[in-house]
């Protein structure tokens, strides 16, 4: 006879033992619904906090201690929160989409319609975690519906919850909590780097900010200890380009465990990893531009290419540096095209902007290098924090 499994977690907390117990939600919560506030409700300097279902998605995590919209709306003709209610949009796009909970921590907060209202003495928190991650899959098999998915409170009582004591409930909602503070302040140190980043450029493509010939500290331009004036100068004396013909890639089996990045120009940039060994291009650093959007990607590894709807970017190192002229070219604001139009580099290589000499180049790129290397650690400690939520997330519930 085989032996019943233990409702315990894989991963709890010292201090605590024993089963959880199993509840049916419906016989520990009661349920309410929102009531309708459109988008043209939401006023920036209106008189009362609010909550859209669609904010849900966008917006909110779990918890929800910041409300972000306000509207006019007047309080006695509307459903308003409890603190500790957990909301859950009543209908979505698809059955997994639509498992979005989260813990209203704020009491008097006008909660628009689409939304499902669970009002419970179980820490919400804690319950916003269990349904949007272990439950997550038991409530899209109770949702409703195709091109437009519904959930509705009736089907949410039927659900079967595993819970600890009030105790262990609280400890491990503040213990995720804390986790995603730390995603979040990280996720603003991002943020500000970025903003950073993009006021220096501006700064410095304005010729308002110069580099010393000596160090690398930017000072005012007012300073004459600087390098020589900029000189206006088109790409094409600066950029030549390459059609990447004979290095498109010939398989579409990408595996994470190939070597070989196959790279497009754009948000996706690295499509996946190949193991063709021929014609890989390795005179790098360039930059891949594409030739329908406009978009382009700095490129400082080998690499093979989807397909010949872009170009390599390439340039004369006696001339410029690659990573400045990358630097450069996000600051052109290139003319809308033809989508169905392929435009080539040579339409652009007219283009004039202003160059300084090679070291002064050189300096601005190491500069902003190192703000893109402070950022790329941000976002790899922002992975690696989420990897870490993620896999307590699968361990510490029943």
């Amino acid at each position: 006879m085989l032996k019943e499994k233990m409702l315990v977690p894989q991963l709890r907390f010292p201090e605590f033992e024993g089963e959880w117990k199993i509840n049916k939600l419906g016989q520990i919560a009661k349920f309410l619904k929102g009531k309708g506030i459109s988008k043209r409700d939401i006023i920036n300097d209106g008189d009362n906090e609010c909550i859209r279902y669609g904010e849900l998605y966008t917006t909110y995590n779990e918890v929800i201690d910041s409300i972000a919209s306000k509207t006019n709306v007047a309080l006695d003709v509307s459903v308003l929160s409890n603190e500790n209610d957990v909301i859950i949009p009543s209908s979505g796009e698809t059955q997994l989409d639509i498992v979005t909970a989260s813990c209203v921590l704020k009491k008097g907060v006008i909660l628009g319609g689409d939304l499902n209202i669970i009002r419970t003495n179980l820490n919400g928190v804690f319950l916003s975690y269990l349904l949007n991650n272990r439950k997550k899959k038991d409530i899209a098999k109770l949702s409703q519906g195709n091109s437009v998915v519904h959930l509705y409170n009736k089907q949410l009582a039927t659900l079967n919850l595993n819970l600890p004591t009030p105790k262990e409930q609280q400890k491990i909602a503040n213990f995720l909590t804390s986790i995603d503070n730390r995603i979040q302040t990280l996720e603003k140190k991002k943020t500000l780097l970025k903003q950073y980043k993009k006021g220096v450029m501006q700064k410095v493509f304005k010729q308002e900010l110069r580099f010393k010939d000596d160090t690398s500290t930017l000072l005012s331009a007012s300073d004459g200890k600087v390098f020589p004036e900029w000189e206006e100068k088109k790409l094409g004396e600066v950029l030549d380009y390459e059609q990447p013909t004979k290095y498109i890639v010939e398989s579409t089996e990408y595996e994470d465990s190939f070597k070989t990045p196959v790279l497009t120009a754009g948000k996706t940039f690295i499509l996946g990893y190949t193991n063709e060994i021929n014609n890989i291009y390795s005179d790098f650093p360039v930059i891949i531009f594409d030739d329908f959007t406009m978009a382009n990607q700095y490129v400082d590894f080998p690499f093979k290419v989807k397909s010949s709807a872009m170009k390599i970017l390439k340039n004369d190192l006696n001339k410029s540096s690659i990573s400045f002229v990358f630097s450069a070219i996000q600051m052109i604001n290139y003319p809308k095209g033809d989508e169905h139009k392929r435009f080539w580099i040579s339409e652009y290589s007219k283009i004039k902007i202003p160059f300084p000499s090679l070291k002064e180049q050189t300096k601005i790129a190491n500069f902003l290098s190192s703000i893109d290397k402070n950022i790329a650690l941000v976002t790899k400690k922002i992975e690696h924090t989420k990897t870490y939520k993620k896999g307590l997330l699968q361990q510490m519930f029943v």
